[in-house]
């Protein structure tokens, strides 16, 4: 093989996050390996350092302002970022089961504001907690807390407080994640949320928010992928503001079109807000085949209709992303709703 095409090879390997056996056999063709530490089969030089981690590990690195990191076989599954200068705390990435590449997006055109797993609202007691500057509102975390680190689950906490720079917080709200590895096909993502409005809120007619997923162009269908609900919908004009229970973008990954991955988003069987009128009861979606994925009914009330949460009067709230190789026809993405809210 020339030295060119080792190079690209190895360029092009690097850039899957694998890492390769390269090695001649006979003057063939290199013989090429993936290698995903700690999976049957796969077994790594001597004297390599430690054997490989096959569990996951979850750390506050003591150099970076709290973000909680969490890795499995040594490889990054997301990071929980809380940095002061964000908008809000986010996850990312969220790795594909079997890629370990990201199949959420950080930060994508043509809305930038959107960053992989976050939760924001605008249009809050007149502050926007969604895009737009910091000064026009943020969500601070305050309390970031590693709880449970298992072989296959990792529990997490966070308090954050919803306010504008030099001014009291009008929103409190605590949150636990849970990260459940189910198997070498998918893992899932729970959130339970609590928001406790600290003074009288009002939210007007608004399309951001609440709960929000931006997907990866590959998983999205104006890239090359998917949409499905549970209830059939295969577009953002068949799905937007209409109940489901699930939706999923997926698709072939760019790096490699023999990998496919996808991530589906859960709602609420009721929506947990107060005066919810009763035609946004049954979750409404707000969808963009760009690949942006919200359960909320702030867009699809009346255009004055005004969302009224009191003082000291808390709104619970459950959400779950499940992270899957292949199609939705390949987990059971009912089952797990079902499991999850029953």
């Amino acid at each position: 093989m020339q030295r060119r095409d080792f190079f690209r090879n190895s360029a092009l390997l690097a850039a899957t996050g694998l890492t390769a056996s390269i090695g001649e056999a006979n003057g063939s063709e290199p013989i090429r390996k993936a290698i995903h530490s700690g999976k049957e089969g796969v077994t790594c030089p001597s004297k390599w350092g430690e054997d490989p981690v096959e569990h996951f590990t979850s750390y506050h690195p003591d150099f970076a302002d709290n973000n909680i990191w969490i890795r499995k076989d040594n490889q990054v599954v997301t990071v929980y970022r809380t940095q002061p200068y964000q908008k809000y705390p986010y996850l990312y990435p969220l790795i594909g089961p079997v890629s370990r590449v990201s199949v959420t997006s950080e930060s994508a055109q043509p809305w930038p504001h959107h960053r992989s797993v976050f939760l924001g609202l605008d249009k809050v007691n007149g502050g926007n907690y969604w895009q737009a500057s910091r000064a026009d509102g943020q969500i601070l975390s305050q309390e970031p807390k590693i709880l449970r680190a298992e072989k296959t689950e990792v529990e997490f906490t966070d308090r954050c407080l919803w306010k504008k720079p030099n001014m009291d917080p009008i929103i409190e709200d605590s949150r636990k994640y849970v990260l459940t590895w189910r198997n070498e096909d998918y893992y899932t993502l729970d959130l339970f949320y609590t928001m406790t409005p600290l003074v009288d809120v009002e939210v007007k007619h608004t399309n951001h928010g609440f709960y929000g997923v931006r997907v990866e162009q590959d998983l999205a269908p104006e890239g090359s992928g998917k949409l499905l609900t549970s209830n059939g919908g295969t577009c953002q004009a068949d799905s937007l503001g209409k109940p489901a229970d699930w939706i999923a973008f997926y698709g072939q990954r760019h790096f490699n079109p023999a990998i496919t991955e996808g991530v589906a988003v859960f709602c609420p069987p009721k929506m947990p807000f107060p005066n919810v009128p009763k035609e946004m009861e049954k979750c409404p979606w707000f969808v963009r085949d760009y690949g942006n994925i919200s359960p909320m009914p702030f867009l699809f009330a009346d255009k004055d209709f005004v969302f009224k949460f009191p003082k000291g009067e808390a709104i619970k709230a459950n959400y779950r992303i499940v992270v899957f190789a292949g199609t939705p026809k390949d987990v059971d993405l009912t089952g797990l709703y079902k499991e999850f809210y029953n």
